[in-house]
Order: structure tokens, then C-alpha cells, then sequence
């Protein structure tokens, strides 16, 4: 019941959320006029003087600057009214509902057995096939027939409230033809093996759409239906309850090069009897993968006119990374717990884990000094340019006007990065990044 509880939080949370923008916030000013009006979702009441803190925002509307890019968000979905904010607001109430109520069937009536939670085959093949391919599949459904149509009207310069309803797409088939022609074949491409019918809306164009200098949403959709199609597949490949198909186990165990001594032996039954194991192998990973994220999330803006909103793109780095740098930390300290009291040394003799741990010594001095090296050297380079400032040298400091200091490395590796769809995808128009280099995209004479 644990996890529905989180879930019914989560909706109830992201109800709030669209709740706000429909009831508090100045989205559909924002969404006329995007470069120049600041989102807003939040007025301050005139209590003891806090009304101070609302601002003029544009259009007409008073209140605190919000930076958490939900406006991006909601017009990259092809959100254009108010009453499509309530609905989903009251969509996400009843989904909270429903999760409470899951959360207490699962827990009072039908409890899973510890088992069920063990069996890491189902659950792979599961979470794979339904939770992650066919996620991928209907985001991109509602992507192609419904976010796609409206973006690009709206990127036309055509008003929100001109532009048709969402469902109107769905059902008259004509209508989105005049946007994408491929509709007018229907599933004969698809079936005739005909794929490249299809590349009006499902492109490989590569860069940012010029006119919001976020990525092209042809391109996004394309990726969500290529990635549906690959979870789906994956969703097939562990055994279960039929004779064919991967064994995590056997995979593990076989796992042994002539290095490593017993392999990953004994590892499978660790973490499929220890939460602590599991819960620090998954922070530690969730934690990676926040940093990530919020690295690629500035070099590849998802969302149209994201890039530009410059205190946004810095609020949602600094939360990635903090969220990340917490997960990491709780990875080591339940890896920690798990080496404390889950741990058993007869049990695993000589693999991989085992010659992790007799290395220790060697790792952790060797980790110290690297360290102790990396501050050294950072804080010299500080006492150096606060030296040379003083004296009046500041051609001699380190800075991008001096002595510079290039991540050379990091530049080859993004170089590659910037001439490799050339080879690899020939009708890309450009590079995936522009923080690999190439052109520079203005959008409303600020740099996307």
C-alpha cells in the first residue's frame, strides 16, 4: 500500500499544480505572448504587507514569477484553454481516489505475499511491456494527434482560441490531414511495410525548433513510438512461467571473466532478500540518472520557449542536481546498512562484491589522496587569481579573458558528438545539442 499512498500524493500534488494555472496564473496571456510575458501561477494576498512580493509579470498580471516550467509543459501537451487545466486537475483528484483506494484493497483485502515482490522476471517483463512500452505508446499517440496539430498552429502564430479542439483531431481525419498529409493514407503505409509515408509527423530533423527553441516535438514523438516499440520487445525477454527466455540468476552466474574470480555469484539471492541492497543500488542509480537528466535538460530543451526562460532552466538544473546528490548519499548510506546487517561473508566467497570489499584499503587511500589533490589544486587556483587581482595582474589570472583553461577532453568528446549524426542519421539537419557547438538559436533576441 506504500507505493499507492505515494502515488495518490503524487496526483493529488499534480492536480494542485494544474488546479493553480487554471484558477491562479496568467497562461493564457503567456501562451499569446511567451518572450515577453513571465509565467505566473501564484498572487500573494494583501496580508500584513506580503503583497509586496507580487510583481508585474506582463499582461496584465500581478504576482510571483514561477520557474518550475509547467507552462512549457502544458503547451508542448497542446493545453490552450483554462477548462483543459480544471479537467486534467479533476482527472488528477479522482486518480488520487482511485490510488487511495488501491492502496487500501492492496493492503486490507488482497496483500501481496513477500514472494510476489521476489520475482524479478514477472516484474521486469511487467514494468517493461505495460509500465514503460505502453506509456511510451499512448504519450506518443497523444503526441501525434493531439499536442503535434495544436504546437504547430501555435507556432503559425494561429490564437489559442481559434485553434480546434483537441478531440476535433481525433475524429475528423480531414481536418488534420491539411497539417500532416500522411493521414489521408491511414494505416495502408503502416501495414504496406511503407514507413517513411509517416515522416511529416514522426521526423529526425535533429537541433531545436527555430521558433521556440525547443526540440522539434516531431522529433520527441518519433523517439517516444521508436522507444514504445523496444520496451515492448524487452517486455518479452525474461522467463516466467514458459521454458524460454533470460534467468537473472543463470545471467548473473554466468557472468565470470578470468579476472573476477566467482563473478556475480551470490548476488541475485542478495538482492532479492535484502530492501536494503535494492534500495541502494536504486537510489544510487535514480540519483546518477537525475544528474543526468538535469544535464541534458539545458544542452536538449525539451519544451518550446523552455531554453529562453533562463531562471527556470537554472531552478530545474539546481533541483536535479540536489535530488541526485541526496539519491547518491542514500545509496551509500543503505549500502552501508545492508553491509551491517544483511551481509553474510560465507556466502560470498571470492566474487565480485567479496573483492570489492578485501580492495578497500587500497580504494579508499587511493580515493583520499585524489581528493585531497582536486582541493589542493581548486583552491590554489583561487588563491592565484585573488593574488593576482590584488597586484593588479589580472591578465595573469585564470578566466575566460586570461590564462584560459579548456576542457579539452569534454570539447573532443562534445566534437564528436556534433559530427556524428552526419554518419549515423544523414537526414538530420543538424546537431542534437547546440551546446556541442554549431549555430546559435535567438528566440525573442535571447540565445536558446
Amino acid at each position: 500500500s506504500a507505493h499507492f499512498g505515494q502515488l495518490a500524493i503524487i496526483f493529488l500534488w499534480l492536480s494542485g499544480m494544474h488546479f493553480h494555472g487554471a484558477y491562479f496564473s496568467n497562461y493564457l496571456a503567456w501562451l499569446n505572448n511567451p518572450t515577453s510575458i513571465k509565467p505566473s501561477a501564484q498572487v500573494v494576498w494583501p496580508i500584513v504587507g506580503q503583497e509586496i512580493l507580487n510583481a508585474d509579470v506582463g499582461g496584465n498580471f500581478q504576482g510571483v514569477q514561477i520557474t518550475s516550467g509547467f507552462f512549457q509543459l502544458w503547451r508542448s501537451e497542446g493545453i490552450t484553454s483554462e477548462i483543459q487545466l480544471y479537467w486534467t486537475a479533476i482527472g488528477g483528484l479522482v486518480m488520487s481516489g482511485l490510488m487511495l483506494f488501491a492502496g487500501w484493497f492492496h493492503y486490507h483485502k488482497a496483500a501481496p505475499k513477500l514472494e510476489w515482490f521476489q520475482n524479478a522476471e514477472s516484474m521486469l517483463n511487467h514494468h517493461l511491456s505495460i509500465l514503460l512500452g505502453l506509456g511510451c505508446l499512448s504519450w506518443s499517440g497523444h503526441q501525434i494527434h493531439i499536442a503535434l496539430p495544436i504546437n504547430k498552429l501555435l507556432d503559425a502564430g494561429v490564437a489559442p482560441q481559434e485553434i480546434p479542439l483537441p478531440h476535433e483531431f481525433i475524429i475528423n481525419r480531414d481536418l488534420i490531414a491539411q497539417l500532416y498529409p500522411s493521414f489521408k493514407k491511414g494505416l495502408v503505409p503502416f501495414f504496406s511495410g511503407n514507413w517513411s509515408e509517416y515522416s511529416d509527423f514522426l521526423t529526425f530533423k535533429g537541433g531545436v525548433n527555430p521558433v521556440t527553441g525547443g526540440l522539434w516535438l516531431t522529433d520527441t514523438a518519433h523517439h517516444h513510438l521508436a522507444l514504445a516499440v523496444l520496451f515492448i520487445f524487452a517486455g518479452h525477454m525474461y522467463r516466467t512461467n514458459w521454458g524460454i527466455g533470460h534467468s537473472m540468476k543463470e545471467m548473473l552466474e554466468a557472468h565470470k571473466g578470468p579476472f573476477t574470480g566467482e563473478g556475480h555469484s551470490g548476488l541475485y539471492e542478495i538482492l532479492t532478500t535484502s530492501w536494503h541492497a535494492q534500495l541502494a543500488i536504486n537510489l544510487a542509480m535514480i540519483g546518477s540518472l537525475s544528474i543526468i537528466v538535469a544535464h541534458h535538460m539545458y544542452a536538449m530543451p525539451p519544451y518550446p520557449y523552455i531554453a529562453t526562460d533562463y531562471a527556470t532552466q537554472l531552478s530545474l538544473f539546481t533541483h536535479h542536481v540536489w535530488i541526485g546528490g541526496f539519491c547518491i548519499v542514500g545509496g551509500a548510506a543503505h549500502g552501508a546498512i545492508f553491509m551491517v546487517r544483511d551481509y553474510n561473508p560465507a556466502k560470498n566467497y571470492n566474487n565480485l562484491l567479496d573483492r570489492v570489499i578485501r580492495h578497500r584499503d587500497s580504494i579508499i587511500a587511493h580515493l583520499n589522496w585524489v581528493s585531497i589533490f582536486l582541493g589542493f589544486h581548486s583552491f590554489g587556483l583561487y588563491i592565484h587569481n585573488d593574488t593576482m587581482r590584488a597586484l593588479g595582474r589580472s591578465q595573469d589570472m585564470f578566466s575566460d579573458t586570461a590564462i584560459q583553461l579548456q576542457p579539452i577532453f569534454a570539447q573532443w568528446i562534445q566534437n564528436l558528438h556534433l559530427m556524428a549524426p552526419g554518419s549515423t542519421a544523414p537526414n538530420a539537419l543538424t546537431t542534437a545539442s547546440y551546446v556541442f557547438g554549431g549555430d546559435v538559436v535567438s528566440v525573442g533576441s535571447k540565445i536558446a
